[in-house]
């Protein structure tokens, strides 16, 4: 594709981001905010999908222009689908793709053989609990040996590419996500505390997750439950939807305060209930850079989480918030206090998570540094 750049007629270099399907999560979170800040005047995205559902994200990039291709990736390792993507990336004469996850990553870099395109893999979080697969230890290396850069979202994600999945650490760069805070501004947190039946003088815990077991909303519950004994005026709003919601709405009602619980399900307006939060809890078994943390710290809230994965690259403890041991209600329960007894100190830890978001987690600081790869990659093609 050629444009016109100062005057100057150039051809874009394209760039095909590799994926499972472009739902709601947080690789496609990452995805889509590259496709809408990457320098537009240098390179040509699109986004192949290997599954069949294309997802939220995805219809709202193809109503703005962008190229999105989904295939109906077949059950087991499907062999037609690297011919269908190989085909596809002569055809549309792709410079770069860069792949998100393993498996696209192993789609991707089969389909790029006997092409010129540069192949990138991004992982973006890990199993909970972790293991080393025979195939992949013996095979990674030698793919490695093909694949152009390797990035990790975090040095914890990074360390397990080497220690479970034996991928060469010279070879891994670390690029943190980041997101784009601008719908914070627009928030109405005023008129969505009275919606859901808040007072303005009532304590709020918060989390945005996916409600599922390595999420560990449980834990929170629990200390709930603790916290209400000294500071009875106290609501937890979980935002998210998924397959643990009837269990955890079981468990709360079992603990005879679900008039304190507030389940919201799946909503897109985050910054609003985020608004609403003093404090943002993230309990999870396992993380990578958890995007829905990085949007709390935008907002200015204190932030307690586990010590697991990417939460003590992105959470500095006692500056910007409480680190705590992992499936620990009671250190929880206590570090929750201690905020509510001391306004001056979860103002101050807020305000300083919300500086560190701004010189480390940013969408562009995120865009620049895989620009950076980009650009490297391109001018060794030359």
């Amino acid at each position: 594709m050629l444009r016109w750049n100062n005057g100057i007629l150039e051809k874009l270099k394209n760039i095909a981001h590799i994926t499972f399907d472009m739902r709601i999560g947080g690789a496609e979170q990452v995805i889509s905010n590259l496709v809408e800040n990457t320098n537009q005047s240098k390179y040509n995205l699109s986004i192949i999908c290997l599954d069949q559902t294309i997802g939220p994200f995805g219809r709202r990039l193809q109503e703005k222009g962008c190229q999105v291709i989904s295939f109906n990736r077949k059950p087991g390792f499907d062999l037609s689908l690297i011919r269908q993507i190989h085909d596809y990336i002569i055809r549309c004469k792709f410079d770069i793709l860069h792949c998100h996850q393993y498996t696209p990553y192993i789609y991707g870099l089969f389909a790029s053989f006997f092409t010129s395109a540069k192949v990138i893999f991004t992982e973006h979080g890990r199993f909970y609990p972790d293991k080393r697969k025979f195939k992949r230890v013996v095979l990674n290396p030698f793919l490695s040996f093909f694949t152009n850069t390797i990035t990790a979202i975090s040095l914890a994600t990074r360390d397990a590419l080497v220690e479970y999945e034996n991928f060469p650490r010279k070879k891994i760069k670390i690029v943190y996500n980041g997101i784009d805070d601008s719908l914070s501004i627009t928030s109405q947190a005023a008129s969505m505390k009275e919606t859901l039946g808040i007072n303005k003088k009532d304590y709020v815990l918060g989390t945005v997750a996916r409600l599922d077991t390595i999420k560990n909303q449980k834990m929170m519950i629990k200390s709930l439950a603790s916290v209400r004994e000294t500071y009875p005026n106290t609501f937890l709003i979980i935002v998210g939807d998924g397959p643990e919601r009837n269990s955890l709405e079981a468990f709360v009602s079992s603990l005879g305060f679900s008039s304190h619980v507030i389940f919201t399900g799946f909503k897109d307006d985050v910054y609003n209930y985020l608004k609403t939060m003093d404090i943002f809890l993230l309990t999870s078994f396992s993380e990578g850079t958890a995007m829905t943390l990085l949007e709390a710290m935008a907002a200015g809230l204190p932030c307690i989480v586990t010590n697991v994965g990417g939460n003590p690259e992105i959470v500095a403890d006692n500056e910007t918030g409480f680190i705590i041991p992992n499936d620990d209600e009671k250190t929880l329960a206590d570090k929750i206090c201690i905020f509510f007894k001391d306004e001056n100190l979860k103002k101050k830890i807020g305000k300083a998570g919300r500086r560190r978001f701004e010189e480390h987690f940013t969408v562009d600081k995120m865009v620049a540094a895989y620009e950076e790869i980009y650009d490297d990659l391109v001018s060794r093609k030359q």
